[in-house]
């Protein structure tokens, strides 16, 4: 397997994760900025290695199941950071609620491609807006900077979470002849 670009990219990402979960434990005032930033680094070379692949024709099987991976613990791990600081139920809720799209989703996504269906659960314009309003609101509660930029960290959690329940529905959808076969 020949590392490329992209997949190194992917790779950093991935190494980010240690850094942004020590970032958002450090006792210092300007702690939540900089677990904020590594964390946008992280998205942003989500964005880049993709791009890169495409452009550069790099695409390749370990990067196209690594790159959704990374996404995943990435995202994961803000999710489980964001609720422990907020330690309330109307921050976990969604938090797990994404969690648990997540798992559900890629598990539907690897049944059905067994089935040679993997198509009909293809990712969607709606999972994309999902994913952008769920990097917003992230970004917005690990920084918190101030109660307004909370704030908007708060609708942008339950807009994600809405769009993360509507993009399920239609992933199911897609796949409900399948799933009630006998």
């Amino acid at each position: 397997m020949q590392l490329n670009i992209p997949t190194w990219l992917t790779l950093f990402r991935i190494a980010l994760i240690p850094f942004f979960v020590l970032a958002f434990y450090l006792p210092f005032n300007w702690a939540p900025m900089v677990c904020a930033i590594i964390f946008v680094v992280a998205a942003a070379t989500d964005w880049f290695d993709g791009f890169l692949a495409r452009l550069w024709k790099q695409t390749t099987r370990f990067g196209a199941f690594l790159d959704p991976v990374a996404d995943k613990i990435m995202v994961a791990t803000a999710l489980v950071l964001v609720s422990e600081h907020y330690h309330t139920w109307w921050i976990t809720l969604p938090a797990a609620t994404m969690i648990a799209r997540e798992i559900i989703i890629s598990s539907l996504r690897e049944w059905m491609a067994e089935l040679g269906k993997r198509s009909n659960v293809a990712v969607s314009w709606m999972g994309k807006v999902k994913t952008t309003a769920q990097m917003a609101a992230l970004i917005t509660l690990l920084w918190r900077p101030n109660f307004e930029f909370e704030l908007g960290g708060f609708i942008l959690l339950y807009v994600a979470t809405a769009i993360t329940f509507w993009s399920m529905f239609q992933y199911v959808s897609a796949a409900w002849s399948d799933l009630r076969e006998a």
